[in-house]
């Protein structure tokens, strides 16, 4: 059979490829999705464990084949020595790894190379859909094969690794019971940032939720020269040096970096700190005690928080993550903002604030108030003259869009900027509008030869540009 031409329930469909569509199913088709796969796959169908999503493709409308995707094995001797992570790490993020369970070909269906094309199709999909289901990414597939009935040709073809057999175990009812038919296991990442994010020592800000705006711990610089531990040890310890068992820095940087990860009060603070795992009280520089590290109590959390001096701490932590934000490249964005509530009484307006603010992380790096008698624009100045931000990126809306500010920024700090351009700035924005793509110099691998050159469409993702 040629492979542009498929047969589906005895009928022939010329340039099938051009119709097959891979989507989920629809709240209407569970019943005849769960009957179908119940009746033709070898495994037969009860139903999945845990978060799971149901797939149909389909050929001009005709339903083709169907796929199911689960929690994931619990234990898996290849996979979890390929990913490298500890047990605490298994547990607690098993829940970013997902289980092709079920992927059944219909009867009467004859569409050459169809199972590996339905499976790349599902993979270019699925870690989108489970954010959208269940708030978080999967980072990484497996599936087990049946190497008795199959040889994992489609899985190849797709892009998936073999990892080796398993020894032939079922879990049943809380218990590993052998079943005596090792399988094969396939795995497939999803993303370029996997294993790493699953054996990492801190669980990464992309698996929770797409918050963009939390740090990323790993990235950070704990407790390395001139970490935020170095810079903390240069405090005065308020207590008495008798019966100390942890020391003031240490409990302050294990503090701060639950407080930095969403903690709020002093008992948050402290779960947060014992549920770290032996790495990640590694990474922190805990003290190691026999076969694990310790961790200041929620007392000794509590005391040390409410007498040591809070403005050097501030200042420290302020010091250390402006320091981090140069460090990682971070973008700075100056936005202003009034205060809601703020303008009540002999005030005839509320607090307006200019304010200097980390873009991946979101914190503050300066802050300027806006009097009643100016407006924002001579207020930048005053905002970035006290920071070191050489060679940094500072984003302004239109407001900010001054050739002053412009030569501010370059020539007196050092910095780089992106200004927004709009209707206060007319001339410019048409200026903008009529520059065309020819207009931008050659870079980046384009045709350099003399002549014409071909017309490039440039929202397609391979284009080259300059920006």
């Amino acid at each position: 059979m040629h492979t542009d031409t498929a047969t589906i329930r005895g009928r022939l469909v010329p340039h099938w490829a051009a119709s097959l569509e891979l989507r989920p199913i629809r709240p209407e088709e569970r019943d005849l999705w769960r009957t179908l796969m119940a009746t033709h796959h070898y495994l037969g169908f009860r139903g999945f464990v845990g978060e799971s999503l149901s797939y149909v493709a389909c050929v001009e409308d005709e339903w083709v084949a169907l796929l199911g995707w689960a929690a994931a094995a619990w234990m898996s001797r290849p996979r979890d020595q390929w990913i490298g992570w500890t047990r605490a790490q298994q547990w607690a993020r098993l829940r970013f790894v997902v289980n092709n369970a079920r992927f059944l070909i219909l009867p009467d269906v004859q569409v050459p190379n169809l199972a590996s094309k339905v499976l790349a199709l599902n993979l270019r999909r699925l870690r989108d859909d489970w954010v959208v289901v269940y708030g978080h990414p999967v980072v990484l597939a497996e599936t087990f094969v049946d190497p008795a009935r199959f040889a994992g040709t489609s899985y190849r073809a797709a892009g998936w690794q073999y990892l080796g057999d398993t020894r032939g175990f079922a879990r049943r009812h809380k218990r590993y019971v052998r079943h005596g038919h090792p399988k094969q296991l396939w795995i497939r990442p999803l993303g370029p940032d996997s294993p790493e994010v699953l054996r990492a020592p801190f669980l990464s800000a992309a698996l929770m939720g797409g918050a963009l705006t939390l740090l990323d711990f790993n990235a950070l610089n704990w407790t390395g020269p001139n970490g935020l531990r170095d810079r903390l040890a240069a405090l005065t310890d308020p207590r008495h040096r008798r019966g100390i068992r942890h020391a003031m820095d240490q409990v302050l940087v294990l503090a701060l970096a639950a407080v930095l990860a969403g903690q709020q009060n002093y008992i948050a603070i402290s779960d947060w700190i014992h549920d770290l795992d032996p790495e990640a009280r590694r990474r922190f520089g805990c003290r190691r005690w026999g076969d694990t590290y310790k961790v200041p109590s929620e007392p000794t959390i509590r005391r040390v928080l409410q007498q040591v001096d809070a403005e050097a701490v501030d200042a420290v932590l302020n010091g250390w993550l402006d320091d981090e934000s140069r460090r990682l490249g971070d973008a700075i964005a100056v936005d202003g903002k009034s205060l809601r509530g703020s303008g009540h009484g002999a005030r005839s307006r509320p607090v307006h604030l200019l304010s200097g603010l980390v873009h991946r992380t979101g914190h503050v790096v300066g802050q300027v108030n806006v009097d009643q008698k100016t407006n924002e624009i001579p207020k930048l100045r005053e905002l970035l003259d006290p920071l070191d931000i050489a060679g940094q990126i500072i984003t302004v809306d239109a407001l900010h869009t001054q050739k002053d500010t412009a030569r501010y920024i370059v020539k007196e700090k050092q910095a780089h900027y992106v200004m927004e351009v709009k209707g206060n700035q007319a001339t410019l924005a048409e200026a903008i509008a009529a520059v065309g793509h020819d207009d931008f110099s050659p870079s980046g691998g384009q045709d350099h030869r003399p002549g014409p050159r071909p017309h490039r469409n440039p929202y397609r993702a391979d284009h080259d540009r300059a920006e």
